[in-house]
Parts: C-alpha cells; sequence; structure tokens
C-alpha cells in the first residue's frame, strides 16, 4: 500500500511540475513584444486609420496578419454592437465597405490590404 502512495505522489507531483513549466512558457510569450508592434504604432503615427467592422472577414484577417502587435493598429469600429448599423463616426467619412484605410493624403483604399503595401503608402518600415 505504501508504495502504491509514493507512486501516485511521483505521479502527481511530475503533473503539477508539468502544469506550472507551462503556465510558465505561456506567460513568458505573452509578455513578449509583437514582431510588427513598431509597424502598427508607425502606421497610426503617420495618420493612416483602419475603418472596420468586428463582424468583417476581411477586417478579421487583416487584424491576424499583425497577431499580438494587432492592438496597436489605428483601429475604428464601424459596427453597433447589434451589427446592425453603422457608428456615427464611420458613416461621417462616408465608409461604405470594410476595411477601409484612410492614409494622411486623405487617399483611400479598401479590402485587405498587403502589409508591404501598407509600408509604401505610409513610409513605415516593415520588418523581415
Amino acid at each position: 500500500m505504501k508504495k502504491n502512495n509514493t507512486k501516485m505522489i511521483v505521479i502527481l507531483t511530475s503533473i503539477a511540475i508539468l502544469f506550472i513549466a507551462g503556465i510558465s512558457v505561456l506567460a513568458y510569450q505573452s509578455n513578449q513584444p509583437g514582431h510588427l508592434d513598431d509597424f502598427a504604432q508607425c502606421l497610426q503615427k503617420q495618420g493612416a486609420v483602419f475603418y472596420g467592422a468586428f463582424w468583417c472577414p476581411h477586417c478579421n484577417d487583416q487584424k491576424k496578419e499583425f497577431g499580438k502587435s494587432a492592438k496597436y493598429l489605428p483601429y475604428v469600429e464601424c459596427s453597433s454592437a447589434d451589427g446592425n448599423s453603422q457608428l456615427p463616426v464611420c458613416s461621417n467619412e462616408k465608409i461604405e465597405g470594410y476595411p477601409t484605410w484612410i492614409f494622411a493624403d486623405g487617399s483611400r483604399e479598401s479590402g485587405k490590404i498587403e502589409l508591404e503595401h501598407l509600408a509604401e503608402k505610409t513610409n513605415c518600415e516593415l520588418p523581415k
């Protein structure tokens, strides 16, 4: 009986150590900067604005390209919470489709834009 208790303690201790190690790795990774943090911040500094809607698949694809760095995008949500209407901030800008990017020079582009093209339009350096 004592041998079984010792075995169980070793197994539970091993599981606990693996669990703690896994949590530690996840915490470390979440505290690391995103690969495109500087690029996304530069887009904002250069006056680019990304108008989209939470329900828009192309907008979500654009955000996914930025990964963890998406939090720094100059993003404006255009949809009401129920997804049935456009917010005034976007209707005032005459946003007709999502995503729409408006740049400092007043030009607009609709649809998901390649990162290289965003870099060209804003003179922001895209990391390799």
